[in-house]
This record gives structure tokens, sequence and C-alpha cells, in this order.
């Protein structure tokens, strides 16, 4: 069984794998002063609650945007899983796409594994979106080559700053409106809702129509991250949504991984 581990600036999703599929997945507030210790406490309860034992893991692999959990995730895979962590883009899991960009080593490693999954489920040219503490938005060519993409503000850390700015603006849950509703609010909730949840839906729609514009070619849009259900009935620019499509990702590299050692 593989444990993959994705190490996002908000949470470390850690995921239980078999022959390419997820059995179950667990989701922590990042922390990089976390120790390993921490970390197996924290998922014997888990293990044990759904019926694993930490020795059917035979591979532990990791994808991490935050340098700093590093060391702790090695120690965990060796002290409690009596095996090495692979990190994605290194060694045995180094990236099986070109990264065509400028500065290659830049590319965070969750948009390299997702360009990897998005190729090898769907042909031809690609824009992947990651709806995480960031929105990404990635250009994935046809022969799989990653050629570079968007960064803007996830929809949480939009809202935020807008609430952290405005003293007297109330704290609003992000939800995807119920029904077809007017885009002319009545009260300062509803203006807010408005604003945060259909100002982003038509950030994402020109943000792709641009890129399929430059792009030249017939693309597909697959989304991802938590945050993707909650735009998909309410926009037409999704292809495919994937939750769990890092995870995917970090299957593929693994299995590549497993046979090179």
């Amino acid at each position: 069984m593989l444990l993959a581990i994705d190490v996002g600036n908000t949470n470390i999703v850690f995921a239980l794998m078999k022959e390419g599929k997820v059995c179950t997945r667990w989701r922590l507030a990042t922390d990089a002063r976390r120790t390993a210790d921490e970390y197996a406490v924290w998922l014997m309860q888990l293990f044990g609650l759904e019926g694993y034992d930490f020795k059917a893991i035979e591979q532990v692999i990791v994808s991490t945007v935050v340098p700093a959990a590093r060391h702790n995730i090695a120690v965990l895979a060796k002290k409690y899983f009596s095996v090495p962590a692979w990190f994605a883009g290194e060694g045995a899991a180094s990236w099986t796409i070109a990264i065509d960009v400028d500065e290659p080593g830049s590319l965070g490693a969750d948009r390299a594994v997702n360009a990897i999954a998005a190729h090898e489920r769907v042909a031809g040219d690609l824009i992947v979106i990651d709806f995480g503490t960031a929105t990404t938005l990635d250009v994935v060519d046809f022969g799989g080559a990653y050629k570079g993409g968007i960064i803007a503000p996830g929809i949480n850390l939009s809202l935020d700053a807008l609430i952290n700015a405005a003293a007297r603006l109330p704290r609003i849950a992000i939800e995807a409106p119920t029904q077809t509703v007017s885009v002319i609010g009545r009260n300062t909730e509803a203006q807010m809702h408005i604003g945060v949840y259909w100002g982003y839906v038509a950030m994402l729609e020109g943000l792709v129509a641009r890129l399929k514009k430059e792009i030249g070619r017939p693309a597909k849009v697959i989304a991802t991250g938590g945050l993707a259900i909650l735009f998909d009935k309410h926009t037409q620019i999704f292809d495919l949504v994937e939750v769990d499509l890092t995870l995917h990702g970090l299957a593929l590299l693994a299995d590549r991984a497993g046979k090179q050692t």
C-alpha cells in the first residue's frame, strides 16, 4: 500500500492508495513545526479507526511546497514505516514530463504532479485549474510538457483580505448559489457573496478564454482541489473535475520510482 502525502500551504493531505486508487484520505492543518512523532500519533489513531495497519505501508511519496516540513515528513517515513520517503521531482521520483519554463526549479511540485496526472488521463492540450490557497491555472501541451500558467489569489484568501481590510464587513461562508439569483445585491451579505463568488467565476472564465486563445488549439480544462466542485454547477468551462488529481499524479510517480529501485 502507498502512503501519498501532499503538503500544501494550508493543509496536508495523507492518502492511503492501492493500485492507483484512493482508499481513504485525511487532512491536517500545515504546521512546519510538527514533528514526526506528532504525525505518527495522529496517523496511528486514524489508521486504527479505519482498520489499517502501519505495516501495510510499502511506499511513501511526498509532494511539498513547504520546504520546512520536509525533514519531519522524511523522518516519519523512515522511523514509523521503515521506508525512505520519495520526494516528487527528485531521484527515482523525478519528473516524467518536460518543464518548459524560464525557471524550471521554481515550479511548485504540486503543479508538476497535476500536469503528469492530467496528461495521463486526458489526451491533447490541457488547462489544469487547482483550487488551493492560491488558484493556479497550468498549461500542458499535447506532448505532456508543462508550458507555464497563472497564479491568482485563492477565493478564501481573497475573502479574508476583504474582511480584514474592511472592519464593518461580516464574515460570510463561500458557497455556490442554490438557484440563479440576481447579481444586484439587496443587502451587505448578498453583495459580498455576489462579489466573491460570481466575481471569481468571471475571473476563471476570462482567464481560461485568454489561455485557449493563446494556445491556439482545442484545449480541455481539468479542475482539481477541494473547491473545484463549488464552481462546477455554475460554469461551463470544466471538461473534467478530478478532486484527487494530485494524489493520482503521486501514485504514478511512486509506481515509476518503485520499478527503478
